[in-house]
């Protein structure tokens, strides 16, 4: 059922207006603060492997890797987040974890076990998957319901929340819905793709939430994110965090120009 709180019935009741409004025009794009180019490119990167054949010794070099280049995070799968977090202890780089993946399709109070179990073990950012079918069916309470309740568990533990809305699958109207309803839940990112989906983050995608979102909230863009010249593409469009399995390949391409 929906949460009580006031402010997200609002919210809710005036979501169709808001997404016809964002559909017919888009507010300019507000970045955040000093983006992009604030930071060093490293601190924008979540340094990922979620591909369901990885090993221990393969998660203990990613983390070795985080370490040596000082990215933002590592992304792991929830069986390797207590590994992680060993691994990372006294670094720069944090473990985040993935909830609901990669389908979303799990009800809201799994997501929310799954989601205190990785903290429990260490993680200290959530990507979470929403139910992707019932925002393309309209149901917003459910999704909203879905979100809040992952928000409430991530937020309790000081964690932090990312949003996973698998653009490929959504319409334009479905995608600026997705933004509304997880800023509204209080997340503080929301994310283009999980990658496994049928596309990754594109320029349009990432500047289309931005400007739905505004500069308050964070947008990582992720799926297909390979190269130097992607990665500055997304910084450049509004994403000012990036899902990347090929962290080390762009790092060594920034190393080259200089």
């Amino acid at each position: 059922m929906l949460p009580t709180d006031s402010a997200l019935s609002v919210e809710l009741a005036r979501l169709p207006e808001l997404v016809e409004e964002f559909a017919q025009q888009l507010p300019p794009p507000a970045l955040p603060e000093g983006h992009p180019g604030g930071l060093p490119l490293a601190r924008y990167i979540d340094h990922t492997l979620l591909k369901p054949e990885a090993r221990p010794e393969q998660v203990a070099q990613l983390c070795e890797e985080a370490r040596r280049y000082g990215f933002y995070s590592v992304c792991v799968n929830p069986i390797y987040v207590a590994q992680a977090a060993r691994l990372l202890a006294g670094s720069a780089s944090l473990v985040c974890t993935v909830v609901g993946f990669p389908l979303g399709a799990t009800p809201p109070r799994v997501k929310v076990y799954e989601t205190r179990a990785c903290l429990d073990a260490g993680a200290k950012e959530i990507d979470m998957v929403i139910p992707i079918g019932l925002l393309r069916a309209g149901q917003y309470e459910a999704v909203l319901d879905d979100i809040y309740a992952v928000a409430s568990a991530t937020h309790a533990a000081g964690g932090l929340l990312k949003v996973i809305l698998e653009m490929a699958l959504l319409d334009r109207r479905q995608k600026i819905a997705g933004c509304l309803l997880a800023r509204a839940a209080g997340a503080e990112f929301v994310k283009t793709s999980t990658g496994f989906g049928p596309g990754g983050a594109t320029v349009a995608d990432v500047e289309l939430m931005r400007c739905v979102v505004g500069p308050q909230m964070g947008v990582k863009a992720a799926g297909g994110v390979r190269s130097l010249a992607d990665a500055r593409a997304m910084l450049s469009a509004g994403a000012n965090r990036l899902g990347s399995s090929a962290g080390v390949k762009i790092m060594r391409e920034l190393e080259a120009e200089n």
